[in-house]
């Protein structure tokens, strides 16, 4: 079995700007502001964060048991972050009034941090994504998600600013997820497929195709219709990055009139097709699963 490391999305340097906000704050304000949102702290003899201060090691006990490569967790992480500037901008208000140093320079310095991340932080202490993640799906089942966390990463690195690379890795997100799902199901793939055979295998081993559908919602004609439209969803997003809309070939010159909402039509039938792939590949009732009477 082959571990992947997936990218953290919060990267160090912004959660110690945070945990130096704990030390102004007392134990109980500490631990409560990660328990409103959900979180709960590892066992003190796990910590392996090591501080002489309470308030820092209070924060560490929630903060470790934290996935910070999760876009569900990291949801929540951003809730508790905005909880603790407003509380230390309440706390320390006062005493930062009277202070020589610059009132804000703690905050800019937060800002400067979550913005490396790939975060902004409004007026109001709102933190929001600036990428968000396209896939928001738990890949740590799969034996090898590696190429298609690759995939979500060029994603979300072009969808904005290259709208022909984000359509390309909309392809190859599609093709990533398709060979990773065979590979699950130990369906052996040439390696010289095209992508809409791809789509087919992988359809019809997971039972989405019309064809094969069962009884039931899956075998119902509306969610044929569906099945039979993500099937033209994927082979359209390949059909466009091989027209020259997507990076991956060389051309003369580049295409004119391409901009980012055109990438994001893509990305988003892309994701549309991947997230149905991966849903019923992980659902232990889908109907692939059932042997035939």
């Amino acid at each position: 079995m082959t571990v992947t490391a997936r990218r953290e999305l919060v990267s160090p340097a912004v959660r110690n700007a945070i945990r130096s906000l704990a030390t102004s704050l007392t134990l109980r304000i500490v631990s409560e502001l990660w328990e409103d949102h959900g979180f709960a702290p590892i066992p003190p003899d796990e910590l392996k964060y090591q501080d002489s201060g309470q308030r820092r090691s209070e924060f560490m006990l929630y903060a470790e048991g934290v996935d910070w490569s999760d876009p569900n967790h990291i949801r929540r992480v951003l809730l508790v972050f905005e909880d603790f500037i407003r509380k230390y901008d309440e706390v320390t208000y006062e005493w930062r009034k009277e202070s020589s140093a610059t009132p804000d320079k703690w905050l800019e310095d937060i800002r400067v941090r979550l913005e490396r991340d790939g975060f902004a932080l409004d007026k109001e202490g709102r933190i929001s994504w600036s990428n968000p993640p396209v896939l928001a799906r738990d890949l740590s089942k799969l034996s090898d998600a590696s190429g298609i966390t690759i995939e979500l990463e060029r994603i979300r690195r072009d969808l904005t600013t290259d709208p022909q690379g984000a359509i390309g890795a909309a392809k190859q997100l599609i093709e990533a997820t398709a060979k990773t799902a065979l590979q699950e199901l130990s369906i052996e793939v040439d390696k010289n497929a095209a992508l809409p055979a791809l789509i087919s295998t992988v359809q019809k081993a997971l039972k989405l195709d019309a064809a094969s559908a069962p009884e039931g919602p899956d075998g119902s004609k509306a969610v044929k219709k569906i099945l039979s439209g993500s099937v033209n969803i994927a082979v359209g997003v390949a059909e466009l990055r091989n027209q020259g809309f997507g990076s991956g070939h060389g051309q003369v010159s580049a295409p004119s009139g391409l901009g980012v909402r055109h990438a994001r039509l893509t990305v988003n039938a892309a994701v549309t097709w991947c997230e149905l792939i991966l849903d019923t590949l992980a659902d232990p009732a889908a109907p692939w699963r059932k042997a035939p009477a």
